[in-house]
């Protein structure tokens, strides 16, 4: 990823065609480490190749997957809804409340009587 990076980055700074050493010059700088094979198969894969229309296929291409993985869920849920239905059948179970200043409870001494100096 970071060899893409870098060959985009020299790209858009105005290098039509960056050479495998910017590429490695551009890694350095940034404190990476460039791995040899992994440049020379970068550089085998972009042979011929126009990288703003790579980056155009790609955008094109993550739009349908984005598309695609936003409709499986909806998809899910609506499969799920009759389970939802049997559950939402199910009484819930009564929750009694409970007044945490019961029991005479007074921060300031007054024996809970009230009508202190507040």
């Amino acid at each position: 990823m970071k060899l893409i990076a870098a060959y985009a980055l020299l790209v858009v700074s105005g290098k039509e065609a960056p050479s495998a050493e910017e590429v490695t010059a551009v890694v350095t700088a940034a404190g990476g480490e460039v791995d040899e094979e992994s440049l020379k198969t970068l550089f085998a894969d972009l042979e011929g190749k126009n990288i703003h229309e790579l980056l155009a296929k790609g955008e094109s291409d993550l739009k349908a997957c984005a598309g695609a993985a936003s409709a499986a869920p909806a998809a899910a849920a609506g499969a799920a809804a009759p389970a939802a239905g049997a559950a939402a059948a199910a009484p819930a179970p009564k929750v009694e409340e409970v007044d945490a200043l019961e029991g005479g409870m007074d921060m300031f001494g007054g024996g809970g009587g009230g009508g202190g100096d507040y």
